[in-house]
């Protein structure tokens, strides 16, 4: 009962068009952009700022800097639960997928799948079972087997033959740094990752996405003010190009420039010892508008989502499926 889990995989175009359907998670960073009034210009400011930001960083061969521009996929990944083909189905992950149009060449160039990640497991997990975990408790702790199951559905899916047929590369997602940590920087250097940094301790995410199989490493990009943290399988510096990384960090860091400005569009870059905090006055705003006081208050509400058509009804089958998990 190891790989007893199917999954669906469905691909929507991420452009100023875009509108989130029904089954999309609203804090996901895409969708928060696609909505309200200023929809369509939050839309075509962050793509065109993507574009930019990937030029500046593909500067070879490309004096106008115009030669490439990125699309972007929105992967949605609905899990059958029962494999019985009852419709049981959850929806499971969401992630972005890179493509590179070359108009020098004309050609389009596959990208990173992964990017940014959503899942509906992990709100569940952070603003549900471990706030409950630590409610009138007078010291923080996690609670046993914390981000197991997760864990265990995101590597099934990764060995999965949906993916296999619809992705040539293992993900990359690439976060936000943390800003409860310290982060010193290292003489390594990429030609496209940047400066590596190295953090002080690790942390709960960090933590949680090896549970995911996943390693991490830390890099400020040419011309970026904060590093990112790049969440992997294998050797993120050896099996993916240049073009391929300066894919995922030209939209990451698009996106962290409008939801983290304290930290992703300061005015002054990090230095040697590098310690970021969201209570930052010195940094500017994008014209792109987001709320990110919304955005937390929907994390409860899709974890507790979640837990009730998910985690509850399902119990047995999961608590079973993942004992039996050789992942």
């Amino acid at each position: 009962m190891s790989n007893d889990f199917t999954f669906a995989i469905n691909s929507i175009g991420f452009d100023e068009n875009y509108q989130p359907s029904d089954n999309t998670r609203i804090t996901t960073n895409f969708a928060n952009l696609a909505r309200g009034e200023s929809r369509q210009e939050n839309l075509r400011n962050a793509l065109k700022m993507i574009d930019n930001r990937f030029n500046a960083l593909a500067h070879w061969d490309n004096p106008k800097g115009d030669r490439y521009s990125v699309e972007l996929e929105i992967i949605s990944v609905d899990m059958d639960i029962d494999n019985e083909g009852k419709g049981h189905t959850f929806p499971t992950i969401e992630v972005l997928k890179t493509n590179i149009v070359d108009h020098k060449t004309n050609k389009r160039i596959e990208g990173i799948v992964g990017n940014n990640f959503s899942s509906y497991v992990r709100d569940y997990d952070f603003s549900v079972l471990l706030l409950d975990h630590n409610k009138n408790q007078p010291k923080f702790s996690i609670p046993d087997n914390f981000g197991d199951l997760h864990g265990k559905l995101f590597k099934c899916f990764v060995n999965s033959d949906a993916y296999k047929q619809n992705f040539i590369k293992p993900p990359v997602i690439c976060l936000s740094i943390s800003d409860n940590k310290t982060y010193y920087r290292t003489e390594n250097q990429h030609p496209a990752l940047g400066v590596e940094y190295q953090p002080n301790e690790s942390s709960l995410t960090e933590q949680y996405f090896k549970k995911m199989g996943l390693e991490v490493r830390y890099f400020m990009p040419q011309n970026s003010v904060a590093p990112l943290a790049f969440y992997f399988f294998g050797d993120l510096l050896n099996d993916y190009s240049n073009l391929e990384l300066i894919s995922t960090i030209s939209t990451m860091e698009t996106f962290q420039k409008i939801y983290r400005p304290e930290i992703y569009n300061a005015n002054a870059a990090a230095g040697k010892c590098y310690k970021p905090s969201l209570k930052n006055l010195d940094h500017s705003l994008t014209q792109i508008i987001y709320d990110r006081e919304e955005r937390s208050k929907l994390g409860i509400k899709q974890g507790k989502f979640a837990e009730k058509h998910f985690i509850r009804p399902y119990q047995s089958i999961l608590e079973q499926w993942s004992a039996n998990c050789a992942l």
